[in-house]
């Protein structure tokens, strides 16, 4: 043995050596990562051809082995580390030679990529990263994150800490616009910095608070890094989870654990929710308790007067609080008591099936006794319990098709369950009336005519949908009834969007708060995956950079909002109706909302070619592409390169062996503790990149293969990898930022400015540690 070690614990020593030295030449790290791999792989050929590295195997044929195995120990978590006084034979590294090695290696290299970079199922999750991209960089380019400074130190600046609370603010705005921690950074670090130092505020908390703002991308929806995680993590819970059942005796994890072993990227986003805001809470809470105690430090700054219209504080107490707060109660009020719900009658006309017990119970002893050790045996009783009731039931049977007497009896039933206002009208009508009251808090000197004409449009619209319409009335009929009241509705809307364009808060936030809402919106909702979210979410944000572009010029922009209105109308139009033409029969209502929505779909395409062609001649559209093309390019060659590197560690066994490590120990949150504190000392070299695509495929099958949640281990690593990227001396952030502060500003400052908000990191981990359920409740809530 050379050194006294193992022939893998010298070759892991090779790979990570030859993997930092690649790094640290400055050569690019998606090329030095790949290099890494096919240099370490012929130096540790080299070293096993020539017989100088032997590795020590459990002998898999000794007595002690077998009795292991008849005594029941899963044959994996069988190593050298748990027992160490098995006997051992030597080996050679590479079984069959490292010519037998190589050639599967590029074996499975090509299938690889053909599964993770051609044509496999994550290709589609992976494109949902090109579209996020686009979207951050544009709305980079579009100068919102300039507006948004300025329009948010105007309203927090008179605030003690305000400037500071400001850039909070505007940090988890762009960490959920761009999801691009880099760019935040550095955008932030040129707008903001200059600007608090100038109005005396501290240095290190200047700094301090940039960096922290700028790493919320890593966390807040719809964050790059989670993108990517929930691709990895989803392949590794499932293959772990499955692992996990046969190790237990069962025939697949959906027997075992009672659910599917599934992980979305969707699910993520919505776990990962509660934790940005809660952090951008931590950051805020700080600033101001900073500049309460160290008012010297963080003074209070008049940034200039608002240019809208006085508002009385009764009048702001009455529209932008009483009012709207009035029309949420009593909604949700309504909804509570059955008047506003789903007026759906859809009746199957198939019976329901058989009823199922809460696990599943004709299985082999070995796997009950995993399920009861899993489960407790208060849950397996129950289920037993649930399958005989069912058995002697004789609701075992399966599904049937309904007689024309069982039909009627069930759309019956259906009928008398329906509510009186349908939810869709509630919620289309709550948001016009808050719109409305919201506008008139606006501007209250203005004639209140057209918001009362809107107001008394919403009314008849409920009162309209509670006599007229029922569930049985068509889409058509329903659009004549609600005509009138949504044109009154529409008129006062009208008035009331042109009022809160009065709003220099309404008027900068509104148009990317919508973008980001109905990105976020519907992915969290269940409504859609990650990649048509990501499309919506690009073709938004260039149409939104062409509005602004347009500045006074409203005849341009004018086709913009025409546009934006298209896809309503699409949206608003395809949930109503059947757009199927290629039906049997097909009613003249369904003809008339196809021909509205083609040509809604028509206009809305023209808009975006529009938007397109206004910032290609604007010079903003060919940066933006050729930016988000270098990024894109960047993380699809480092999967590449990550997969030759991962798959030299594989051909020696280093993976096989780092894993029969991590499981040597007993406990599950040891073992996590572990892999945590590697990843945070590995983010001060390594980028989120790398260590993705790196390490997570060698620690993720244990981490992912036991009881922890993998919503909340995902969002713990997301959250760890965070925290490195501020801790000095070598936090990617600290560097993105020191590259942009001026010269005044000393390194020294930027490590003591980031130290405080390192320890609520630590902090906030520690919660979440304590407290998973801020992680979970979003996902049990929300569909998935």
């Amino acid at each position: 043995m050379l050194f006294g070690l193992d022939g893998v614990e010298i070759g892991l020593i090779i790979v990570f050596l030859t993997l930092f030295g690649g790094i640290m030449t400055g050569f690019p790290v998606a090329f030095a990562i790949g290099g890494a791999g096919v240099i370490s792989f012929a130096i540790i050929a080299a070293l096993d051809s020539s017989g100088l590295l032997i590795h020590q195997a459990v002998d898999v044929r000794s007595a002690d082995y077998m009795a292991l195995i008849a005594d029941g120990v899963p044959r994996e978590t069988i190593s050298t580390f748990r027992y160490p006084s098995l006997p051992r034979v030597e080996e050679a590294l590479f079984t069959g030679g490292w010519e037998t090695a190589l050639d599967r290696n590029l074996s499975f290299i090509v299938n690889r990529m053909n599964e993770r970079v051609i044509a496999g199922q994550s290709i589609e999750i992976l494109l949902a990263v090109l579209m996020f991209v686009m979207m951050g960089i544009t709305l980079e380019r579009s100068k919102i994150a300039n507006d948004l400074l300025t329009t948010m130190a105007r309203v927090f600046g008179p605030l003690p800490g305000g400037l500071a609370v400001s850039i909070v603010i505007v940090g988890a705005f762009l960490a959920a616009s761009t999801g691009i921690v880099g760019a935040t950074v550095v955008t932030m670090g040129l707008l903001a910095l200059p600007t608090m130092l100038r109005n005396n505020y501290s240095p290190e908390l200047a700094t301090g608070v940039i960096a922290a703002s700028g790493t919320l991308g890593q966390i807040i929806p719809p964050s790059i890094v989670i993108v990517l995680l929930g691709t990895l993590a989803g392949d590794l819970y499932a293959t772990g989870q499955e692992a996990r059942a046969v190790a237990a005796g069962c025939r697949d994890a959906l027997t075992y654990l009672g659910q599917p072993a599934v992980l979305s990227v969707g699910t993520l986003f919505q776990a990962a929710l509660l934790p940005g805001i809660f952090l951008a809470f931590l950051y805020g809470a700080y600033s101001f308790g900073y500049a309460l105690v160290f008012p010297s430090k963080a003074p209070a700054v008049q940034m200039g007067e608002s240019t809208g219209e006085p508002v009385t504080r009764s009048e702001k107490l009455t529209w932008f609080l009483g009012v709207p707060a009035a029309i949420i109660i009593g909604v949700s009020l309504a909804a509570t008591s059955g008047l506003i719900g789903g007026q759906s009658i859809s009746v199957s006309d198939m019976s329901d099936g058989a009823a199922s017990a809460s696990l599943r119970t004709n299985v082999s002893p070995q796997c009950a006794e995993g399920m009861i050790a899993l489960h407790g045996q208060e849950a397996w009783d129950a289920a037993v319990a649930e399958q005989a009731a069912i058995e002697a039931a004789g609701d075992d049977a399966a599904a049937t098709e309904r007689t024309d007497e069982e039909m009627v009896v069930a759309t019956d039933a259906a009928l008398a369950a329906v509510a009186p206002i349908g939810s869709g009208v509630a919620a289309l009508f709550t948001l016009l009336a808050l719109t409305l009251a919201l506008a008139r808090g606006i501007s209250p000197t203005a004639s209140p005519v057209p918001l009362l004409i809107g107001g008394l449009g919403v009314v008849l619209a409920f009162i309209a949908d509670i006599l007229f319409i029922g569930p049985l009335t068509g889409p058509g009929a329903t659009f004549l009834i609600l005509a009138i009241p949504f044109a009154l509705t529409a008129y006062g809307c009208y008035y009331a969007v042109g009022r809160l364009a009065q709003n220099e808060l309404l008027r900068v936030v509104f148009p990317p708060l919508v973008l980001i809402v109905a990105v976020l919106g519907s992915i969290l909702g269940g409504i859609t995956n990650p990649t048509p979210a990501a499309a919506l979410g690009a073709a938004g944000a260039i149409m939104l950079a062409a509005y602004r572009k347009f500045g006074d010029d409203r005849r341009g922009a004018k086709i913009i909002v025409g546009a934006a209105f298209a896809v309503v109308i699409m949206i608003i139009v395809g949930v109503n109706f059947d757009l199927r033409m290629s039906r049997e029969a097909v009613s003249l209502a369904d003809w008339i909302a196809y021909i509205v929505t083609q040509a809604a779909y028509h206009f809305a395409f023209f808009g975006l070619l529009f938007a397109c062609w206004t910032l290609l001649r604007t010079s903003v559209l060919g940066p933006v592409v050729r930016e988000t093309a270098k990024v894109t390019s960047m993380v699809f060659t480092i999967l590449i390169g990550s997969q030759v590197l991962n798959l030299t560690l594989i051909a020696f066994g280093g993976e096989h062996y780092i894993q029969q490590f991590l499981r040597a120990f007993d406990q599950e949150w040891v073992v996590f503790l572990l892999v945590m504190a590697i990843l945070f000392f590995l983010g001060f070299v390594l980028d989120f990149l790398e260590i993705i695509y790196i390490v997570i495929p060698i620690v993720g099958p244990v981490i992912y293969g036991g009881t922890l949640d993998p919503k909340w281990v995902t969002i713990m690593i997301a959250v760890n990898l965070q925290t490195s990227f501020l801790t000095p001396p070598f936090g990617f952030a600290l560097f993105y930022l020191r590259g942009v502060a001026p010269k005044s500003v000393t390194t020294g400052h930027i490590y003591r400015g980031v130290l405080p908000f390192v320890g609520i990191q630590v902090v906030g981990l520690a919660i979440l540690w304590f407290f998973p359920g801020i992680v979970t409740i979003v996902p049990d809530l929300l569909p998935n």
